[in-house]
Formats: C-alpha cells, structure tokens, sequence
C-alpha cells in the first residue's frame, strides 16, 4: 500500500507532470512573470468554468477576502457577520480593516454558517454577511441572499474550500458556489481542490463597477501606470502559479468526482455506526466538493482514536480545534459560550480524514478498518 497522506500532491504532480513543466517552461522562457498571458488566460477559462463576468486573480485567499471588502468600501466600525467555525482568515482580514466582526454559530448537520444566527445578529450596523462553504459543502446561499435582501446587505462569499460545488435553489436552477454573492473570493494554496504550487488567490463578482474598482485594487490602486486613483495593494498571482492552474483546471470537475467517490466510500463503510456521524452524501453529490472528509465521533474519545489512527500512520486532523470567539485575538465581551452551543459541541467531535484526488480503495478499507477497530 502506497503511503497514506493527508494531500499527496507528488501523486496527482506525476500524472500532470507533462503538462505543467510545459506550461511552466513557457513562462520561464518568455520572463513574463507578472501579469504574462498564462494569468490571462487562467482569469477567462476561470470565468468560463464559473459562469462569473470578471474574475480577478490576487496572491492568495486572505487577500482575497480584504481586496473584496476594500472594493465594497467597508468603513471601519461597519459589522460584519460571519462563522465562528471556520479558519481565521476569514475574521482575520474584518479585523485587519477595523470593521467588526460579528461570530454567529453553524448549523449542526452541515457546519456551515446558521441562518437563524445571521438573523439574529443583524443590527442597524451591519453591512455585510460572509458566508464560509466550509470543507466543500456549499451553504444555503438561496437562504442567505433573501435575508440580505431583506437587509440590503452585502453577501462576500469564502469559497476557499469549495470552488466546483454547486449551489442548488428552489427553481431547480443551480450556480456555482463563489458566484452568488455579491461578490466572492478563493483560495490556490497547493492543498485545495484547485491548488498552485504556491500561494494564490482569486475574486468573482458579476458586478462591472465592483471588478473595476478590485482590478485597480490588487495592482497598487493604479489602472494606469503611475496614476494612483485608489489605495491599493501589492496583490498579483504570479503567471507561474498561473501556468500550474492551467494546467489543472480543466481536471477540476474530475479531481472533485474522485474525492466525491471515495467520501462515498468512506461514508458507506461507517453507515449506521452509533459513534460516528459522517457527511451527509445526496445522490447527486454536486454541492459537496470534500475538501475535507469530516467525521464527529460521538459519546467517545476523539483524541484517543486520534492516537489510534497515528499509531498506525494514518494520518488525521482536528478542523478546528479551538473555536473563533475563544481565540486570543478575536475575544470579545459581547460573546458569551451559550450563544455557540453547536461550534462548542463540534470542536470536541469533528475529525478529519485523509481525502485527496489519489486515495485509492486499498488505502481507503485500511482508513475506515482501522478507524471501526478503534470503536471494537
């Protein structure tokens, strides 16, 4: 059996290797490594596979989420909602721009952000509502955008995890996640679904004015060389990074159908256990992208079968640990423990197993075996 990794990049790498050294040496023999043809070319196939106007692509996904903020001219003060169980990225860049983040708790079955939260915490100082589509599972972006409506509230969707997913609504219609909002931002670091061998990052909007506004932001402010008509910052995916995402976005679909078959598997191999609680899995399993498989173990230990799985080289982790409203730097009075019953409860239970393009069954029967050993 192969070695067991949380992402094994060097496996999905070998069978594109082709591919990308080609597009890479491309690059390195023309030098264009700002803002050469494979950025444009990665930015108008993104906004085909999406079906989004404008994609603008940036450094990374923190930036991501600030140059969306900065272009909907957040002023400081101004609220902004988002999830306490997420990574910090998310409430890190509200934070960085001195708006005021408000943590709401998740819905239990899908730990995405809950809806009577946002209600709940929408105040004459709200502005906007960042929904996260954590671990790949797309949220209730249907939900989300009538109660924005109803607020006149901006929506900034965290695609980071779950770019491919689709969300579904009442009509039958469905639309990529990351391209409802008003505006939404990504995330190419080398271990999600659509990664660069580096950092990365991207923003969507179907709104002109906005794309205008993040184009001049990401480049210093300027849309002419020299001429500053906007505070800015140094924010450009290099055309390297860009040749890689070439390389693999048209296998985007198919990377998100391996990891959909073995979180089948996964799934089917735990069914019915009384200690685990795996993901939901619809019969069409397109608005969940697995960017993580994650489990709650429930009325055991989950450190202790933590350990089990180590033991056996089986690597695992704990998404996330500690919640955002415990966190040194985002504690805040106005929070109390009862207000987050469901993200307290979770970051005692939730694990995550391996899950990547190249899990194979060998692989996946030694997981789930050794995980149902733990519980005999």
């Amino acid at each position: 059996m192969r070695k067991l990794q949380m992402v094994d990049l060097k496996s999905q790498y070998d069978k594109i290797k082709t591919t990308v050294d080609a597009s890479i040496q491309e690059v390195l023999e023309t030098t264009t490594y700002i803002n050469g043809p494979k950025v444009h070319e990665f930015q108008k196939s993104l906004e085909d596979y999406l079906g989004v106007k404008h994609v603008i692509p940036c450094a990374n996904g923190t930036d991501a989420l600030q140059i969306a903020m900065m272009g909907l001219d957040l002023k400081p003060g101004d609220e902004v909602i988002t999830a306490d169980f997420t990574f910090a990225a998310t409430v890190e860049v509200i934070a960085l721009l001195q708006l005021t983040p408000v943590l709401v708790d998740v819905d239990m079955v899908n730990m995405n952000i809950s809806l009577d939260g946002i209600r709940k915490a929408i105040t004459p100082k709200t502005k906007a509502i960042v929904p996260v589509h954590l671990f790949g599972r797309a949220a209730n972006m249907e939900a989300i955008m009538q109660i924005a409506n109803e607020h006149n509230l901006y929506v900034i969707e965290d695609n980071a995890q779950a770019i491919g997913a689709n969300c579904r609504f009442s009509d039958g219609t469905k639309k990529k996640a990351g391209t409802i909002g008003h505006v939404g931002a990504t995330s190419f670091f080398p271990s999600k679904n659509l990664g660069c061998y580096g950092d990365g990052g991207a923003i969507f909007t179907n709104d002109d004015a906005l794309a205008h506004t993040i184009r001049g932001i990401v480049n210093h402010g300027m849309y002419l060389r020299y001429h500053h008509d906007v505070v800015g910052v140094n924010s450009r995916l290099d055309s390297i990074q860009a040749a890689v995402l070439n390389a693999k976005l048209p296998l985007l679909d198919s990377y998100n159908a391996a990891r959909q078959n073995a979180a089948r598997k996964y799934s089917t191999a735990f069914e019915g256990h009384q200690n685990i609680v795996a993901p939901t899995i619809c019969a069409i399993c397109d608005c969940h992208v697995f960017h993580q498989y994650t489990l709650r173990i429930i009325d055991a230990d989950r450190n202790a079968l933590m350990d089990h799985l180590q033991s056996k080289g089986i690597p695992c982790a704990i998404y996330y640990p500690i919640p955002l409203h415990s966190q040194k730097a985002y504690a805040d009075i106005r929070y109390q423990e009862e207000d987050f019953p469901v993200t307290n409860q979770l970051v005692q239970e939730v694990i995550s197993l391996p899950m990547h393009t190249e899990l194979d069954d060998e692989q996946i029967k030694f997981i789930t075996d050794s995980v149902l050993e733990f519980f005999n």
